[in-house]
């Protein structure tokens, strides 16, 4: 019987020959990355150990993102704990590079790698064909201790890709179009994976946005299909691939989806969940009071350059506070460099340092009681950027923009 993706890195890290869905097996880790959310409480639980010990240093990232600067003299305490610890024991540290993800992807992640994160959106990496999938602290310690884990092999959906996007539209809409079509618990503890003759046509900043947001419909993880445009990236970056896994023509599904990419559209999802989708225009005339681009899923320099296109010329509406946060310092002096920064700022918005930002919703950009926010981030739950009785719509970068400048939910091609 054949493989999937995800079965085929598994294997590998378990050092199987084969292995099928259902299985449980013992799994070498090649990376474990933690961030400024949980890693204070990995470092209590570490020093509460008997032998506390690292199995392999090299493997660790530790990134601090998510309350980046300091918002309170506790934020303070937890980062001094983290930075501390990681310049005691050797472990890779960056502070102010950007969001974990972001940061993993362009310094880190190879094809074929079997990879934990400290966080849910981990499953981002797999747009370069690695598993990566998140776990909570005491998980991560205990991979951390040992360098192992165990994985319940996960069964795989996969989604063949046809055609290509229209013009105006992106990956940011054809991930919440699948979240919408399948529902938020429609891949829980599955593995979602992408190929077909469609996805060559969508850039590696899309793939991110797509396997990024996966974890919203329940997904264990998700995989590209390596192929130039992975290896483009990969070369791009300085790295070589640890392993390139495509899946078996008898590989095992769950289920099948072909996606039309010619027939996606501008899509926005509405509070207070991630499947609660319609079209830009049915959203349309929804009055804003915030607007947000940037995060680990869509604050990448495409992301930016197709905001600074639609607002160049044009102003930020007098009732609307938009933030344009890059997703790392190289975004950040790419933008610079090519003028983007300050078109932006030059409109009215508000630019920020690299950081999760109101995606994460505990510092900048808080939004208030009543409020409503469009967003670029990866959640839209109740309290997600703020008070609970605020409201977060999710949309493509071109809808955050032409809806910032409108000062009301707008397609970018009204604008």
């Amino acid at each position: 019987m054949g493989m999937t993706i995800a079965e085929k890195i598994i294997a590998r890290a378990a050092g199987k020959e084969s292995v099928k869905a259902g299985d449980i097996h013992t799994v070498t880790l090649d990376l474990m990355m933690s961030n400024d959310g949980t890693s204070h409480l990995t470092v209590d639980k570490y020093n509460a150990l008997k032998n506390p010990r690292i199995a392999d240093v090299s493997k660790l990232v530790w990134i601090v993102d998510h309350n980046l600067p300091c918002d309170s003299v506790k934020t303070a305490a937890s980062h001094k704990k983290m930075r501390d610890f990681a310049r005691a024991n050797g472990i890779k540290f960056y502070e102010g590079e950007g969001v974990c993800h972001q940061v993993m992807m362009e310094h880190h992640v190879r094809p074929g790698q079997l990879i934990f994160g400290a966080d849910s959106h981990t499953c981002a990496y797999g747009a370069l064909g690695a598993f990566g999938t998140g776990v909570g602290n005491t998980d991560y310690l205990y991979a951390m201790v040992t360098g192992t884990s165990w994985v319940l092999v996960p069964e795989t959906i996969r989604f063949n890709l046809h055609g290509k996007l229209p013009e105006g539209v992106y990956a940011r809409d054809v991930i919440l179009t699948i979240i919408g079509q399948i529902s938020a618990n429609g891949a829980n503890y599955k593995a979602m994976e992408f190929g077909g003759e469609g996805l060559a046509s969508i850039d590696m900043a899309g793939r991110m946005s797509i396997c990024n947001l996966c974890v919203e419909a329940g997904a264990k993880t998700a995989l590209m299909e390596v192929d130039d445009v992975t290896l483009d990236y990969l070369s791009a970056h300085g790295r070589e691939p640890e392993a390139v896994f495509a899946p078996d023509a008898d590989a095992v599904y769950s289920e099948v989806y072909d996606i039309d990419l010619a027939g996606i559209r501008p899509i926005v999802a509405k509070p207070h969940f991630v499947d609660n989708v319609c079209s830009v225009d049915e959203a349309e005339g929804t009055k804003i009071d915030e607007a947000f681009l940037g995060s680990c899923n869509n604050g990448r320099i495409e992301d930016l350059r197709v905001g600074a296109e639609i607002i160049k010329g044009k102003k930020v509406s007098p009732n609307v506070r938009f933030l344009v946060v890059p997703a790392s310092r190289s975004v950040y002096e790419q933008a610079m460099e090519e003028g983007l920064l300050r078109i932006f700022m030059d409109a009215g918005a508000i630019v920020m340092n690299p950081n999760c930002s109101v995606c994460w919703g505990a510092c900048q950009g808080v939004i208030g009681e009543g409020e409503v926010l469009i967003s670029t981030g990866t959640r839209n739950f109740k309290g997600r950027a703020g008070h609970r009785d605020s409201f977060v719509y999710l949309a493509s970068a071109a809808t955050v923009t032409a809806s910032a400048i409108r000062g009301e939910i707008v397609s970018a091609d009204k604008i």
